[in-house]
């Protein structure tokens, strides 16, 4: 029989999480533009790509004032910051590619990064939050949220398939805005005891799940896997186990040690790591450790939220004890849908990484760097492991494996 929910079990919400009802965890219409204040970061920010192939970023940058950080006052004015620093930052590190990267980031860019980094609760590198969820507008600002009507705010190397990668994760995190809202209906409902409640909620979230998965196939429409693999994947890079920068970056000015910092990786989505701990999916030990890790380089609001689901009272549990058919059926359900999810998600890495990696070995081996050149001149550091540094294709499937043994 179905409970109220009593003073010391206030209901679960979104509202303290800075989740949206509309965009989920997407920034809401992105600023464009910076105080005027700021517009020497703009000016660079806004032309990384050309720079980069005129080999003209690096003095451009070491030519910028260091500017004060204190001037930046909204959230989102530090969130569009936070994006023109870190891909300022990727192009510098990586504008001469894996042979010729630096040990130091100079202090006119590494001090006020670190400093909005800081305030964000964000790394002082290029992540998803930034790359994903603070990188959009649309073109007719009436017009529709999808391929044709959005475009990046910044952008690096890699043309279109550039704002194919990133605008294709944008359309999953949003396909799996339905999902998150049904997250606070499941754990209100467990805790008062209501199966059809968490049975229809269940239900959304499945369908949610599988519309992630029917965003994600626009990735082969959008986004050249030569292109992806060959100049995109090292500017996604970061530097911890990264053998072309095995001691990590200094930021001068902030500290003398190097540090080391993860490359982007859809690990940092909070999306999966939400649906985790609601259905209690379990890790294998590594690549547990690896997600929890990524965890670090989510808005905080964001890590908290999933964080707080895993305390609350165990779905699954309700569900074995409800020995309701329905509520059975929608939980598994959910199970098998994130299971395929997983499934796709392992073909389109080896589209993109696995099948490019072995033909540029090829081509290596073949001593043969001039035909195919967009692969062959991948970086030869990461072959067969992701811009977050895990080795991709085990990682990915010790989750898949342990998901499946989660249902059992």
């Amino acid at each position: 029989m179905a409970t109220t929910i009593t003073d010391s079990q206030k209901p679960f919400s979104l509202d303290p999480y800075h989740v949206s009802e509309e965009f989920g965890f997407i920034l809401p219409a992105p600023l464009t533009e910076l105080p005027p204040y700021y517009q020497p970061w703009m000016d660079i920010a806004q032309h990384v790509t050309e720079l980069i192939y005129s080999h003209m970023l690096r003095s451009h940058i070491l030519k910028m004032p260091l500017l004060n950080t204190q001037l930046l006052e909204s959230h989102r004015e530090l969130r569009l910051a936070h994006l023109a620093l870190s891909v300022m930052t990727m192009g510098y590190v990586w504008q001469e590619g894996e042979d010729d990267t630096v040990k130091m980031l100079p202090r006119n860019l590494a001090i006020p990064y670190c400093e909005v980094s800081q305030r964000l609760g964000l790394p002082p590198i290029l992540t998803h939050a930034d790359a994903v969820l603070a990188n959009w507008r649309k073109r007719d600002p009436q017009g529709l949220f999808d391929m044709e009507n959005l475009e990046l705010l910044v952008t690096l190397p890699g043309g279109d398939s550039v704002r194919g990668f990133f605008m294709v994760t944008l359309l999953v995190e949003l396909a799996a805005v339905p999902a998150i809202k049904s997250i606070p209906l499941v754990i209100n409902g467990v805790q008062c005891g209501d199966a059809e409640t968490v049975t229809r909620a269940l239900e959304e979230f499945s369908q949610a799940i599988q519309g992630m998965t029917d965003a994600l196939k626009l990735m082969h429409v959008y986004v050249k896997p030569e292109v992806f693999y060959g100049i995109m994947r090292i500017y996604l890079s970061g530097w911890k186990d990264n053998s072309s920068m095995p001691a990590g970056l200094v930021y001068e000015g902030v500290q003398a040690e190097p540090m080391e910092y993860s490359g982007g990786s859809a690990a940092q989505s909070s999306l999966l790591h939400c649906f985790d701990e609601l259905l209690g999916v379990k890790h294998e030990a590594k690549s547990g450790a690896f997600l929890t890790r990524m965890r670090n380089y989510m808005p905080p609001s964001h890590k908290r939220l999933i964080q707080d689901i895993s305390l609350q009272p165990s779905l699954r549990g309700f569900v074995q004890q409800q020995a309701c058919e329905p509520l059975t059926a929608a939980f598994q359900l959910c199970v098998t849908k994130l299971l395929a999810l997983r499934s796709y998600h392992i073909n389109v890495v080896s589209r993109f990484i696995t099948v490019p990696a072995a033909r540029a070995r090829q081509l290596r081996n073949q001593g043969n760097i001039s035909q195919e050149e967009t692969v062959s001149r991948a970086p030869t550091a990461l072959e067969e492991k992701g811009t977050g540094g895990s080795g991709i294709m085990s990682f990915l499937k010790t989750g898949v494996i342990s998901e499946h043994n989660a249902v059992e």
